[in-house]
């Protein structure tokens, strides 16, 4: 029996569409949302056990918090931070802090790749850390977790670099709009935070690993807002002059809170104590801070519904700022595990809260209730602290619900990220990566060659002759040494010029010149230098700027005197030799 053409053809089309290589990395996004999916839901089991074992109660702390002995709540958070401290140390490093600087670096300098235990070593560390009382979020460990997923399907199936990174995009958008039920945010925040590429080639897969994975966590979770709203209405257009305002304190909030915490994070890093044991000592002070503001415990999500619905006063609100700010230090700042992103939230309310508060007290014929100011800060303060005011935005709208708001919302956002980035440069994401030396902005290549020195790849012993040598000898000495350029000193031996071929080709042939032409004489004397102490990737921008291919390296200071010579091919050498090493300690 004969196939008819037609079902040839319809057969043949299909096999194309399923190796086209767009069609096979939207597979994979689906994929990726499906297992980034059912990693939130595993995550939030698992944090709901841990809070369990540790209290025997699964509800918010506020509802139980009396019925603990003071002691208990005290101690359990440094216990808890034992054991977060002996799982990160033997499991894997990067599951220490916030996570999403963590998969900064690895688009950065790795191509995207992470190690694949990390997303189950994350899953545990930060359940155990936030169920004992740790005040971090559930949004970073989701956003590494699935980063992790995502980067292991893509090595699993070799896809190029530039893919794999929008593999990683699609992990992170995938987790936080699986823990947040907000599938347009997570999609902002992996494209606008993480990937930096708006391109339909990454827009695509990342929308689709979003929503798959939305999907997934409706399915289970039900599609709720996450927080009690007020009830909000604009009462007047003078109230639109008062969010600017709200959006300068948000600001002095999300500055004080990255300030405070790299801070404590500077100083537990010197504490002489092994690493495992500092979240048990930060977990201890957080202990003392709960046992009086238990609002500050874990997430955190009483304590900002209790604001939103004008539970609490006016002094209570300004001091919760401060509370939360150093219990999340102390929890993050010792080598904890969890998010910024919830802290942020929790600050951001507490500070809107207190500020429509005043306002309320100032202006009472004007202002709305205090709980639409807290809405607007929860916003404000994490544009403030990410520099990202879209997916603040965005997630602010997608976990209430409530369009009303946006319009306040979008004037505070974006006064907050101007006013918190020009007090401090770089997000509470980057500026822990610029504390390692790591420029996200420059990818992976402008990375590993701002971590080489010059004087590790240069050549050693150049070519150098004095300035007074005759053209004579200097023909000679191109034709013996068999160099590209000669390098020209003085009598104390500093470089005064440096003679290439080209320069003497014109007279060479003039022998009447020869004995009376020297190396001074012919000699460039503007002549472009590095040092022993200079990055790679700055010798490389200069060999661009002045079109060269061969530098000489001078010694330290003023000190002119020739050591070597760095030549373009020892640049490419030097980042083979990084890459390939690099890739020997990832695998």
């Amino acid at each position: 029996m004969r196939i008819p053409h037609a079902c040839l053809d319809i057969s043949a089309g299909i096999r194309r569409l399923v190796f086209d290589t767009r069609v096979f990395g939207l597979l994979l996004a689906i994929c990726i949302g499906v297992l980034s999916g059912y990693g939130a839901i595993l995550f939030h089991h698992v944090l709901q056990w841990a809070q369990y074992v540790f209290y025997q109660q699964r509800g918010d702390i506020l509802g139980f918090a009396a019925a603990i002995p003071g002691w208990r709540l005290a101690l359990t958070p440094a216990l808890g931070g034992l054991i977060v401290g002996l799982v990160v140390h033997f499991g894997a490093s990067e599951a220490r802090g916030h996570g999403v600087p963590e998969v900064m670096t690895a688009l950065a300098l790795k191509g995207g790749r992470i190690r694949k235990r990390v997303a189950l070593i994350k899953i545990l560390a930060s359940a155990v850390c936030i169920g004992s009382g740790g005040s971090s979020g559930r949004e970073g460990p989701m956003v590494q977790i699935g980063s992790s997923i995502g980067s292991t399907i893509g090595q699993y199936f070799r896809v190029p670099v530039m893919e794999q990174r929008t593999m990683v995009g699609c992990g992170a958008a995938a987790g936080i709009a699986a823990t947040f039920n907000a599938p347009i945010a997570g999609v902002l925040f992996a494209l606008e935070v993480l990937v930096g590429d708006f391109g339909l080639a990454s827009f695509s897969p990342v929308v689709l690993s979003s929503v798959t994975a939305t999907a997934i966590s409706r399915h289970y979770w039900g599609d709720l807002p996450t927080f009690q709203l007020p009830l909000y209405e604009i009462r007047s257009l003078w109230e639109f002059g008062i969010y600017p305002l709200l959006g300068i304190f948000a600001a002095l909030c999300a500055v004080a809170f990255i300030s405070t915490l790299y801070k404590a994070e500077d100083l537990f890093a010197k504490l002489p104590l092994p690493n495992w044991l500092k979240p048990a000592i930060g977990g201890l002070l957080l202990g003392g801070i709960i046992l009086q503001w238990p609002h500050a415990f874990g997430v955190g999500y009483g304590g900002m519904n209790m604001a939103l619905t004008g539970q609490l006063s006016g002094l209570m609100l300004l001091t919760l700022i401060a509370v939360k700010i150093m219990a999340t230090s102390c929890t993050l700042g010792s080598g904890g595990s969890g998010g910024i992103f919830a802290p942020s939230l929790f600050i951001g309310a507490m500070c809107g809260g207190f500020f429509g508060w005043a306002a309320g007290q100032l202006f009472p014929a004007v202002a709305a209730p205090s709980g639409a100011y807290a809405l607007v800060g929860m916003g404000a303060v994490v544009a403030g602290t990410t520099h990202a005011p879209i997916t603040a935005i965005l997630i602010i709208f997608e976990m209430t619900g409530d369009y009303k708001i946006i319009l306040p919302m979008m004037i505070t956002c974006i006064i907050a990220t101007l006013v918190a980035s020009s007090l401090r440069e770089g997000s509470i994401y980057t500026i822990k990566l610029r504390m390692r030396g790591i420029d996200i902005s420059g990818g992976m290549e402008q990375n590993i060659l701002r971590n080489l020195r010059v004087g590790r790849f240069m050549t050693p012993n150049p070519a150098i002759i004095p300035q007074s040598m005759p053209l004579i000898d200097i023909i000679a000495t191109f034709r013996n040494a068999d160099v590209s350029y000669l390098h020209v000193t003085d009598a104390d031996e500093n470089l005064t010029g440096i003679i290439s071929f080209r320069d003497i080709r014109p007279i060479m042939h003039e022998e009447a010149l020869h004995r009376l032409v020297i190396a001074q004489d012919v000699a460039t004397r503007d002549v472009v230098t590095v040092r022993p102490d200079d990055s790679i990737q700055s010798a490389l921008r200069v060999m661009s700027t002045h079109g060269i291919s061969q530098l000489p390296v001078v010694r330290h200071g003023a000190d002119r005197r020739v050591i070597g010579t760095l030549r373009q091919k020892d640049v490419l050498a030097a980042y083979d030799k990084a890459v390939i090493r690099r890739e020997i300690e990832d695998s």
